[in-house]
């Protein structure tokens, strides 16, 4: 009956996204972020310290052509080195251009090569010819006998080189960025599994607690679940204290409704006694029939309810059945004497059995009880224990035997047989029978005997 409790309330639960998808989600999208972060990093650094060394290349070789000029006779000379362009030369074979300027005037290179800057050194990416290039602009002044002339030159490269370079650095980068990523990912599912560690533990030793353990939890957790794990613990105090009052209640209340009843009882057969008129006699055994009705139907939902909540609290004991059902028999042969029926135990002389002594009694009795209410007078009724490959309890009597069409349905409450119209009864006896063999793992069959009678087996 717990499981079928636990399936429900788990199909019920609503249940939203997974924390640790969620978790995991997060980190990786964190990690992305970070990869591409990465990615431009590693990128625009090489592309900086790439244009850095074009620069430093471009401003030697045109320096080198400031060196090299010189004035004589008030007549400028600039005499181009040959290491000036040799230094730039490049694998992807990039086009070098250059002009000299005097006081503004073109002397020598291309026209549309502009000078631009003042006196020092200039750097700016330019568009020349249909290419993309990178060009410096320096100047000098020389001071001849009678004049003072200023010497401007520009030098430009075209970047293919560069963009090569930079397109391999561009794919490195990607696979340091991927490579990050994907080690990242992998060190996400790593840490959400750890970090959700402890959750699964939780949950584990939860699910393979009895529904009897209701003692607080005592193991270390991470600080983040103390809040939970305390809110669970003091849910566990309040439903353990809970389910002791309602046992007490189920007891108390089984004795205050039993003993009224069976005062009134003695009473009305008292009174019984003293009534001559045949009319009040009988309205005297109603009222003794329906009390012993009321009796057997408050006693009975009283016990079900007992066997309910004690079900999930089985106090186990290692027992002897044999002594057990002896002893029951014992208490119940007065009653099965005033019915001229007879109780016999057969079977093993010793079956050791871990069970709840309570409610294996309580199903004993009910069963015992039933086979003599229905049992004929000067007939035997036979109690036989068996533990050969399972522990077995049958009761047999030589009744009318269980309706065929009903016997699948005689263990639900309150549900009675045809035959047993006119006898007093709740419908719960066979009812609180299934609940504690289910309770201890077992089951309970219903049959008819082939010679007569009927038989129930609870097999533990």
């Amino acid at each position: 009956m717990a499981s079928g409790i636990d399936s429900i309330m788990v199909d019920s639960q609503a249940i939203s996204s997974s924390l640790r998808a969620r978790l995991a989600l997060t980190l990786i999208s964190g990690a992305a972020v970070l990869a591409l972060l990465l990615y431009f990093a590693v990128r625009n650094y090489a592309v900086q310290v790439a244009q850095e060394g074009q620069d430093s290349i471009l401003t030697a070789s045109v320096t080198s052509i400031l060196d090299a000029a010189s004035i004589r006779n008030d007549v400028v000379e600039v005499d181009i080195p040959y290491a000036a362009f040799s230094m730039l030369s490049t694998p992807a074979d990039d086009r070098v251009f250059y002009a000299i300027y005097q006081d503004g005037a073109l002397l020598s290179g291309y026209q549309d090569l502009e000078f631009y800057g003042e006196t020092g050194k200039a750097i700016q990416s330019n568009l020349l010819r249909g290419a993309t290039v990178r060009q410096v602009s320096a100047s000098r002044i020389f001071i001849g006998t009678d004049r003072r002339t200023e010497i401007q030159i520009v030098l430009a490269q075209t970047q293919d080189a560069m963009a090569e370079t930079l397109d391999r650095i561009s794919r490195n980068a990607a696979l340091i960025g991927g490579g990050f990523f994907v080690l990242a990912v992998a060190l996400s599912f790593w840490a959400t599994s750890v970090a959700m560690g402890p959750l699964n533990k939780l949950t584990s030793s939860i699910t393979r607690r009895g529904p009897q353990d209701l003692s607080p939890f005592k193991k270390p957790v991470p600080q983040e679940m103390a809040p939970l794990v305390n809110s669970l613990n003091s849910l566990m105090g309040r439903l353990d204290h809970s389910l002791s009052q309602s046992e007490d209640f189920i007891a108390e209340a089984a004795h205050r409704v039993r003993t009224p009843l069976a005062t009134v009882r003695s009473y009305a057969e008292a009174t019984l006694q003293r009534v001559d008129k045949e009319e009040n006699r009988e309205a005297m055994r109603s009222m003794i029939r329906a009390i012993d009705e009321s009796s057997r139907a408050a006693g009975q939902l009283l016990d079900h309810a007992m066997i309910t909540f004690r079900a999930d609290h089985l106090e186990r004991q290692e027992i002897d059945l044999v002594d057990l059902v002896q002893d029951l028999v014992l208490r119940m042969n007065p009653i099965a004497d005033m019915k001229d029926l007879s109780l016999v135990v057969h079977g093993d002389p010793v079956v050791a059995y871990a069970g709840d002594p309570i409610l294996l009694q309580n199903a004993i009795r009910n069963l015992i009880d039933n086979a003599m209410r229905y049992g004929p007078p000067d007939s035997t009724i036979e109690i036989t224990l068996t533990a050969a490959l399972k522990v077995q309890i049958s009761v047999r009597d030589h009744g009318p035997g269980f309706p065929d069409p009903e016997i699948k349905t005689l263990t639900t409450r309150f549900q009675r047989g045809k035959n047993a119209e006119g006898s007093i009864g709740s419908g719960l006896g066979l009812t609180i029978v299934q609940d504690v063999a289910a309770a201890h793992g077992g089951e309970i069959e219903l049959a008819n005997l082939s010679e007569g009678g009927a038989c129930v087996t609870i097999s533990l």
